[in-house]
C-alpha cells in the first residue's frame, strides 16, 4: 500500500514509512557483539594440536587462564547485578511492585480486598483456580494514599459521595476501582421519559450528581466549551446538537445515513462510540435501530448520567483501560477527539490497536473531525492506517479557524477493516 497523504488546499503533508537505517545499525551492533564473544570463547578454549610445543606452553599457564576466567566471571556477575538493579528501577518507575499491606495508615478494607481468598471447596474443576485474587491495576501503587482514602468507608453503609476521588484514581491508571461493600448514593430519577422520546428531551437537573463539579446546572454546562466535541452539547432540544450527523456544516462532517450505507455483510447493527459527549451520536444511531455503547468519563460534567437519562448505554471507562469487549464484536467504531489521549503517540498506538481488536472484519472505523495537533500524531495515525491495511472509503482533510484566528487541520475518514488470514 502506498503512503497516506494529508492535503490541505495547495499544500501537502506526506508521511512516509520509517527508515530501516536504524534497524540496520542495531543489527550490525548485535552482530559485532556476538562475533567478539565467539572469538573470546575460541581464544579461551582452543588447544593447538599441530604444535605440541605451543600446547605444552598453554598447559603450563593454568594460572593465567584461571585468572582470566575469574575476571570473566566477575564481569558476568557485575552485568547480572546491573541488570537486577535496572529491573528494580524499572519496577519503581512503572509501579509494578505489589502494594505493601504492612505500611501504616492503610485502610483495613483495602487490606481485606487485596488478600488472596481460598475457595471453600478447594480447586475448581472447570477453571483450575484455587483462590480468588483481587484485580487491582499496578499503577495503584503510585496512588496508594489516594486509594487508601477511597477505601476508607463503612462496610454495609452508604458509600461516601466522592465519585470524583474515584475518577482521579481511574485517570491515574488505578482501575478497576476496588470499592465493593457499600451502597452507592441513590438519586431519585424522577421525570424520566420513555424511549424514544427520551432521546431529545431534557429532564429535571435534580436527577444528576453535581458534587465535585464546577457547574451545578445544565445552563452553566451549555455556556462552556467542555472539550472539542462538546460545546453546548447538553442542549438537546435546539441548536447545533440537534443537527449533528443529519446536517453538514463543513466538508469534514459526514451524514450518518451515508456512512451506514457503506456497511456490508449484515450492515451496521452494533457500534462503539469513544468519547461520545452527551450521547448524540448514539441517539441518532438509536433512531436507526443501531445499538451504540458510549465510552466516557465525567470530566467537568455528568456525562454518564445524562447519556443514561436519554435511554442510552454509557460506559464509565478511561481509554487507558483495555476495552471490556470480546474480539471482532462491533460493526462500527466512531471516534472523534476522544482519540487525543494526552497527545502521546505511544498511547494513541495502543488505543488504535485495541479499536482494531474489537472491530469486526469488514466493519467501519469512523474518524470524525479528528484534530491533527502535531506532525508526530499525524505520522503515527497514518502509519497505523497503512499498517492495518484499512480500506479508505472516505478521506477528507480540512481546515478550521480556532478562537485565536489560527488554522487547524482536521481529519474525517471512514475506513473499512480488512479480512486478515
Amino acid at each position: 500500500m502506498g503512503s497516506v497523504s494529508l492535503k490541505i488546499g495547495d499544500g501537502t503533508a506526506r508521511f512516509k514509512r520509517a527508515s530501516i537505517c536504524s534497524s540496520a545499525v542495531n543489527l550490525l551492533m548485535l552482530f559485532s557483539v556476538i562475533t567478539t564473544n565467539l572469538f573470546a570463547l575460541y581464544a579461551f578454549t582452543y588447544t593447538p594440536r599441530d604444535h605440541p610445543q605451543l600446547g605444552h606452553l598453554v598447559h603450563h599457564t593454568p594460572k593465567n587462564i584461571s585468572l582470566i576466567s575469574e575476571q570473566v566471571a566477575l564481569i558476568l556477575s557485575e552485568i547480572e547485578s546491573s541488570q537486577k538493579k535496572l529491573a528494580q528501577m524499572e519496577k519503581e518507575i512503572l509501579g509494578y511492585e505489589s502494594i505493601d499491606l504492612g505500611r501504616p495508615n492503610l485502610a483495613n478494607e483495602l487490606k481485606v480486598f487485596l488478600q488472596h481468598h481460598l475457595l471453600p471447596l478447594g480447586k475448581d474443576s472447570r477453571t483450575g483456580i484455587t483462590e480468588m485474587v483481587a484485580s487491582v491495576g499496578h499503577s495503584c501503587e503510585k496512588s496508594v494514599d489516594l486509594l487508601s482514602q477511597y477505601m476508607n468507608y463503612k462496610i454495609n453503609g452508604p458509600c461516601p459521595d466522592d465519585w470524583s476521588l474515584g475518577q482521579k484514581l481511574i485517570l491515574s491508571g488505578c482501575e478497576p476501582l476496588s470499592r465493593r461493600r457499600c451502597f452507592a448514593k441513590a438519586i431519585p430519577k424522577v421525570g424520566l421519559e420513555s424511549f424514544p422520546v427520551s432521546l431529545w428531551k431534557n429532564v429535571s437537573e435534580k436527577i444528576y450528581s453535581w458534587s465535585g463539579l464546577g457547574c451545578k446546572n445544565l445552563a452553566c454546562l451549555n455556556s462552556k466549551k467542555l472539550n472539542r466535541d462538546c460545546a453546548g452539547c447538553f442542549e438537546i432540544t435546539k441548536g447545533y446538537e440537534t443537527q449533528k450527523y443529519v446536517k453538514v456544516r463543513s466538508k469534514n462532517d459526514f451524514l450518518i445515513d451515508d456512512v451506514l450505507a457503506m456497511g456490508s455483510n449484515g450492515g451496521i447493527r452494533i457500534g462503539f462510540d469513544i468519547g461520545g459527549g452527551s450521547g448524540t451520536f448514539a441517539a441518532r444511531m438509536a433512531e436507526r435501530n443501531v445499538t451504540v455503547v458510549t465510552a466516557t468519563l465525567n470530566v467537568d460534567a455528568p456525562f454518564n448520567e445524562f447519556i443514561a437519562a436519554r435511554g442510552l448505554f454509557p460506559l464509565y471507562l478511561s481509554l487507558d483501560h483495555r476495552f471490556p469487549f470480546y474480539d471482532n464484536t462491533f460493526d462500527l467504531v466512531h471516534a472523534a477527539n476522544g482519540l487525543d489521549v494526552g497527545g502521546r503517540s505511544e498511547k494513541l498506538e495502543f488505543l488504535l490497536f485495541d479499536i482494531d481488536r474489537v472491530l469486526r472484519a469488514g466493519g467501519l472505523l469512523w474518524l470524525d473531525n479528528f484534530y491533527c495537533s502535531n506532525d508526530d500524531k499525524k505520522r503515527v495515525l497514518t502509519r497505523l492506517i497503512e499498517q492495518f491495511r484499512y480500506k479508505k472509503l472516505k478521506w477528507v482533510v480540512g481546515e478550521k479557524i480556532n478562537g485565536a484566528g489560527k488554522s487547524e487541520a482536521y481529519l474525517s475518514a471512514v475506513l473499512q477493516k480488512p479480512v486478515r488470514v
